[in-house]
């Protein structure tokens, strides 16, 4: 079974960008948003405050991990690599926190749609790819670094943050914010686009009441001002406005 999933890790490596996406779209049009949960708006309003807790704590992570020590996500040619083993911010608190952060925010997104179904089976799946992934990334890992890696698995959680180790893991180090902004803008825009979507399916399943047509505009206005904001960071990104840190490892 572990061998299945390492080769299947290297597929969703290489292709995740493509198939994340395409799975979470599948599994939203399939099931539509859930409105009130067993007819109670009271529950809706605590749900949706749930996942957004849920999925801030995701982009909260992620930064923090960016903003110590950053990797490069996409590895050598869409493949595996690293050219030395990170252990120093985040990475000395868990050895995937870019990865827990990515669930937080995937889970976040499966709360906020509301449907236990695609809660349950989203949840799931993602969970099942990113340990593909991670067990291929160890296979690589172990292989070339050998006893420092197994040394560095024994001492740092896979998935579980060790928030015992964050003050030695940062020490001497500095928070870097550009870089958050430069590099992780684009998962920031694309998680706040996911929500306002399923939010404006939700108001427009079935017909539409004068008030929840005033908040399918504001939800328009909203996705208009994420993606021109988006279009700005990008654009300042490569006017050079954002200094780039050269990357300590490639992943």
């Amino acid at each position: 079974m572990k061998d299945i999933m390492l080769r299947s890790g290297t597929f969703l490596f290489k292709y995740r960008n493509q198939v994340f996406p395409l799975i979470i779209i599948a599994l939203f049009i399939a099931v539509p948003p859930s409105t009130a949960p067993w007819g109670n708006p009271a529950l809706e309003q605590a749900k949706d405050a749930l996942a957004l807790l849920i999925v801030v704590s995701g982009l909260i992570l992620r930064a923090t991990v960016i903003g110590y020590a950053y990797i490069r996500r996409g590895g050598l040619n869409k493949r595996v690599y690293a050219d030395e083993l990170v252990t120093e911010g985040m990475f000395g608190v868990c050895r995937n926190p870019l990865y827990v952060g990515n669930m937080l925010i995937y889970a976040g997104l499966f709360v906020f749609h509301g449907n236990p179904a695609v809660i349950a089976v989203g949840c799931t799946l993602f969970a099942f790819f990113y340990q593909c992934i991670v067990y291929a990334e160890e296979a690589f890992l172990h292989d070339k670094f050998g006893a420092p890696y197994e040394a560095y698995c024994r001492d740092v959680p896979r998935w579980t943050l060790k928030r015992s180790a964050f003050y030695e893991s940062t020490t001497g180090m500095a928070f870097n914010l550009k870089r958050v902004v430069a590099k992780d803008y684009s998962t920031m825009s694309s998680t706040f686009i996911a929500l306002l979507a399923t939010e404006f399916y939700r108001v427009s399943i079935g017909s539409i009441t004068e008030e929840e047509q005033t908040r399918a505009i504001a939800l328009v206005l909203l996705l208009a001002a994420v993606l021109a904001l988006t279009g700005l960071v990008s654009a300042f990104k490569k006017r050079g406005v954002f200094e780039e840190i050269p990357s300590e490892s490639i992943q």
